[in-house]
């Protein structure tokens, strides 16, 4: 999370490109949406399991990172790319994810804009409910992301679960008794998906993440280069680090 934001601060001193980060999580994960808060996570389960957890700067509910692959997406908001809005940039964005995700011969289809999202906000699980423009299979949602326009640029991640069980987040959050632990668990496998499940093989991550740099300039029409953290985007990563992303006042904000 503080590399994405320290390179989005790049950015916006023009000191880097428009970028799209792709990786993974050891050891796994929970990420809490921005204004979430930290009450929902049950955090002796969390840390038995030997997960950790982070907030992110965009919005959304809870999830688990692991087993996936995870995505971002930092530029200006006048770069063509993300102009113009979050729906706007959140469907252009959508397309290249769409594109990606079908080269992984998933039958995958974009989630149409529909009024009342309200159990989204009410919901502690990010995956159980897809939003607009959200990449869905059969009606399950596969990609869950989320956007945040600040005064640097726009940042948007998500991520892409490959394999793995998905009730595991459900392990990491308050329930009221197991019986409506258990009921979320079971409404989660109802309403998302991993690429295996649809599949009945998982890719690997480094195929995964080959489709989506081959669907992102598709879609998009941009060209990537390959390219490594500055020694001034790492030293800004170890101050956010420090300062935000693993203080409490930050983390564990009710």
């Amino acid at each position: 999370m503080a590399v994405d934001e320290s390179v989005l601060e790049h950015i916006h001193r023009g000191e880097s490109k428009p970028t799209l980060r792709l990786y993974s999580w050891d050891p796994p994960c929970l990420s809490l949406g921005h204004a979430q808060s930290f009450k929902d996570v049950d955090a002796e389960r969390l840390h038995a399991h030997g997960w950790e957890v982070v907030r992110r700067v965009t919005g959304g509910r809870a999830i688990l990172h692991t087993d996936e692959l995870t995505y971002s997406v930092t530029g200006s908001a006048e770069d063509p790319v993300l102009a113009g809005g979050v729906l706007e940039s959140y469907n252009r964005l959508a397309q290249a994810l769409l594109h990606a995700v079908q080269s992984l011969s998933v039958p995958v289809e974009m989630k149409e804009h529909e009024d009342g999202h309200t159990q989204q906000n009410l919901n502690p699980v990010c995956f159980e409910v897809p939003s607009t423009y959200e990449i869905t299979v059969n009606g399950k949602k596969l990609i869950g992301s989320a956007q945040a326009r600040k005064k640097e640029g726009v940042l948007q991640h998500g991520s892409l679960p490959l394999t793995g069980d998905l009730t595991r987040i459900c392990d990491a959050l308050i329930f009221a008794d197991d019986l409506s632990r258990h009921q979320a668990k079971e409404r989660l496998l109802a309403r998302a998906t991993t690429v295996e499940s649809v599949l009945g093989v998982a890719p690997t991550w480094e195929s995964a993440a080959q489709a989506f740099v081959k669907g992102f300039e598709a879609k998009l029409g941009i060209r990537f280069e390959q390219g490594e953290l500055s020694m001034s985007e790492i030293q800004r990563t170890e101050e956010l680090v420090k300062e935000k992303y693993g203080h409490v006042s930050w983390t564990e904000r009710s």
